[in-house]
């Protein structure tokens, strides 16, 4: 399969109960690179309320996705990978919740993030070797969603406002929604999801994604985390 650009993710794991009701929310498994069928929930069109996230798959963005520079290769950057996770150590978060970011819904940690902030500014830097420059128009685009200074100085040298001292990890469950449905969303997701999720939150591996010329993203390999 050939990919317009590539990322690094936290997938959470297949086997787990919690990744398979939130991968069937999203409707697309990165992992399996197939649409799968979403839950029926009383009083929520998942569908629609999931269909700008759904092309990533169920993940949280360590290193956002970026076209390969000139004269680099997948092969160059799958060892690149590799030597990145050999020397990164494993992380444990106490748990994880169902918060609200703006107008859309996400889990984000609980407790201590500085490890994983660590381990996400890591991948930001020593992986930025293979991301080809961002176009003009492409800086353009996310200026005019309005930009902190520190979020624009991220963008310059590493392509994405929201990374190092910006990033908050979190893992997306749906698109921007209005006031009524986002309660109506949360409640849902507090009733069928949260029950599932893991305490202590453990992050054992790091996954190199490709987007599709389809614009739909698929994993090519986990590395475990071993520093």
């Amino acid at each position: 399969m050939t990919f317009t650009r590539y990322a690094i993710y936290f997938a959470p794991p297949a086997e787990a109960e919690w990744t398979k009701f939130a991968t069937s929310w999203l409707g697309w498994d990165m992992e399996t690179g197939e649409g799968v069928a979403h839950p029926t929930v009383d009083g929520v069109d998942v569908e629609a309320v999931t269909q700008v996230p759904r092309k990533y798959g169920l993940h949280a963005t360590m290193k956002p996705p970026f076209r390969l520079r000139d004269g680099q290769s997948i092969e160059a950057l799958t060892e690149a990978c590799a030597r990145l996770a050999q020397v990164q150590p494993p992380v444990t978060l106490d748990g994880l919740e169902i918060a609200r970011l703006g107008r859309f819904l996400a889990l984000r940690p609980l407790g201590d993030e500085a490890a994983l902030n660590t381990l996400a500014a890591a991948c930001v830097r020593d992986l930025d070797s293979f991301r080809s420059p961002a176009p003009e128009a492409e800086l353009e685009r996310r200026r005019a969603a309005g930009l902190s200074p520190e979020q624009d100085a991220n963008l310059v040298q590493w392509g994405y406002p929201y990374v190092m001292e910006a990033f908050r990890f979190h893992i997306t469950l749906s698109g921007k929604l209005d006031k009524p449905t986002l309660a109506t969303v949360q409640a849902a997701l507090q009733s069928k999801l949260v029950p599932l999720l893991p305490k202590p939150f453990p992050i054992t591996d790091l996954a190199l994604i490709g987007e599709a010329e389809d614009g739909r993203f698929h994993l090519i390999h986990r590395y475990a985390l071993s520093g």
